[in-house]
């Protein structure tokens, strides 16, 4: 063990914005550790990880294991003794077990021990939130003193509302605010997450660093993006989105106070591209992972199925992604072409499997059941089942994971079969509206996101995005034969799922009465579809599944 150094006027900070793996606590050690490593080669005094590091966020039930918390802790014990060789301190999150209950606690690691250890004391509890379910509020914190540097510490939430941490903070002699987060990704979040951190700096009068954990997690994707602010409310660094990185910030102390005078000022990207990169990762790290070596998808010749493949190649490079046509006697020449054009375009496998022999084999079977009925969805069903259970065959053949490629507005209304286009592991656009998903398709037609695996140029055929969407589940059909035009629907479905709206407040936005309501008879029938897909990266601000929990069984309509 070694006497800690006393910082005087220079204070630097390495934020570390990681991709840690939930469960994996060995992994995130060595990933501590060799952020601490090059923390000190560039001359750091602190390193700062993100909430939950050692377990990685969220790891829901796992906490309720005690020989989780067991391993957490000798991780982090593991991580105090390697301070002592007079290298930067280091914060790190964690879950542990205290005398009166499990916590979310950071521990301030230096001089070959922990130095303090910090409980959470605001518990969020709302939408992907689940957190009093299974920790206990902490008590109300005060300052740290690392190296002669009262720092404050809150966790997370408890900069989001006013409960008063960073006040009792502040008022308690904190210097400066440092906050570990696990903040994910939705449309928008940035902007949020600055207001939040403005306020606080404006309300204690003390400069404040959010560091932010990076990577997916099941529908969770985390964006990183940390940032720092100055007591003036100026920005003092903004680092990467979607990238993993370690950025060195230099702080100085004149008569006010510490102030940031040298940190990195990354670009941020804008909303398409944030949204396309949020479901590259999500996806990317959703298979890896979870140990895929390769995927496979149904290639329609349709604009979903096209944009998941782009997704894949982008996430996973060419040779890891298989696409299948699997047409039937209703697929156009359109589809065809279309279809074998994205995947050269694309450069990843393409199979032909025709389903006319199977389809038929089932109709045969069933004939005697069905005779003296009219042909209806039942056949258009068993069309899309048959494609399901082949793409399921080839994964379980060839260890393949199945990518499912539903829309938001397809799975908001039902429009989507159960065991057929339904099947899969993940999906990567299933919180992107329909519309979204025409956008994010061109701009990915122009551009070739940091860090995509795919090419460039036009990698979704223009044919694909401007003919009529169509399941082909029977003669000349079009999605609009069932479903009023995709910007009526997008619009009524976002004020149902997103802005909560009345059905009287929809229509005074100008849309049909009968329509409105249709869609949100549509929208409730169809949750037992919804709690039986597959997951998918989270967008929008409130997702179906973690965010949005709604009765399968439920009678209330709005009129």
């Amino acid at each position: 063990m070694t006497a800690q150094k006393t910082i005087s006027t220079t204070f630097r900070i390495a934020v570390a914005q990681l991709n840690p793996t939930v469960g994996d606590i060995a992994g995130n050690l060595a990933k501590a550790r060799e952020a601490r490593a090059d923390a000190a080669r560039s001359g750091a005094d602190l390193l700062l990880l993100t909430e939950l590091f050692i377990s990685g966020y969220p790891p829901e039930d796992l906490v309720l294991k005690p020989a989780f918390l067991k391993a957490c802790q000798k991780a982090v014990d593991a991580l105090a003794a390697d301070t002592a060789d007079g290298g930067p301190g280091v914060i790190v999150g964690y879950p542990r077990q205290g005398e009166t209950g499990r916590h979310n606690s950071v521990a301030v690691l230096d001089g070959g021990q922990v130095l303090v250890i910090r409980d959470k004391v605001d518990l969020p509890n709302y939408g992907e939130f689940d957190e009093k379910r299974v920790f206990t509020e902490g008590a109300m914190p005060g300052p740290v003193n690392f190296r002669g540097v009262r720092l404050g510490i809150p966790i997370c939430e408890e900069i989001w509302n006013d409960m008063g941490v960073c006040e009792t903070l502040a008022e308690s002699g904190a210097e400066i605010l440092l906050v570990p987060n696990g903040s994910p990704y939705y449309r928008g979040k940035i902007d949020v997450r600055h207001q939040v951190v403005l306020r606080q700096v404006i309300e204690t009068g003390l400069p404040m660093v959010f560091a932010n954990q990076l990577g997916g997690q099941d529908e969770l994707v985390f964006d990183g993006a940390s940032f720092a602010f100055n007591a003036d409310k100026q920005l003092a660094f903004q680092m990467s989105q979607f990238e993993e990185s370690i950025s060195i910030s230099e702080w100085r102390k004149n008569g006010e106070g510490w102030v940031c005078q040298q940190g990195m000022m990354s670009r941020l990207p804008q909303q398409e591209e944030a949204d396309y990169r949020a479901c590259m990762l999500g996806f990317r790290d959703y298979v890896n992972k979870n140990g895929f070596k390769n995927v496979v998808l149904g290639l329609s010749g349709g604009i979903d199925s096209a944009i998941c493949a782009a997704l894949a190649v982008d996430a996973l490079g060419e040779e890891r992604v298989r696409t299948v046509m699997l047409p039937y006697r209703y697929t156009s020449s359109d589809s065809f072409k279309d279809a074998e054009d994205c995947a050269k375009a694309l450069g990843c496998r393409y199979d032909i499997v025709p389903i006319e022999e199977p389809v038929q084999g089932f109709l045969n079977a069933l004939s005697d059941m069905f005779e003296g009925t009219e042909s209806g969805i039942t056949e258009e069903n068993l069309q899309s089942r048959t494609r399901g259970t082949i793409l399921m065959a080839l994964s379980n053949k060839f260890g393949s994971m199945v990518v499912t490629t539903g829309n938001k507005s397809e799975m908001s209304v039902g429009y989507a079969t159960l065991y057929g286009d339904m099947n899969g592991g993940f999906n990567p656009i299933k919180d992107l509206y329909k519309m979204q998903v025409y956008g994010l398709s061109r701009w990915r037609n122009t551009t070739v996101p940091p860090g995509a695996l795919g090419p460039s140029g036009e990698v979704i055929p223009k044919n694909i995005i401007d003919k009529a969407p169509s399941a082909e589940l029977r003669p000349n059909q079009t999605d609009q034969d069932s479903l009023p035009p995709y910007p009526v629907l997008d619009d009524i479905l976002e004020c149902l799922v997103e802005k909560e709206m009345g059905t009287e407040e929809i229509v005074a936005r100008g849309h049909d009465e009968a329509t409105v309501h249709r869609i949100e008879h549509l929208l409730y029938i169809a949750e037992y579809k919804r709690r039986q897909s597959a997951p998918g990266v989270k967008i929008t601000k409130k997702n179906f599944g973690r965010d949005r929990r709604y009765p399968i069984t439920n009678r209330f309509r709005d009129r």
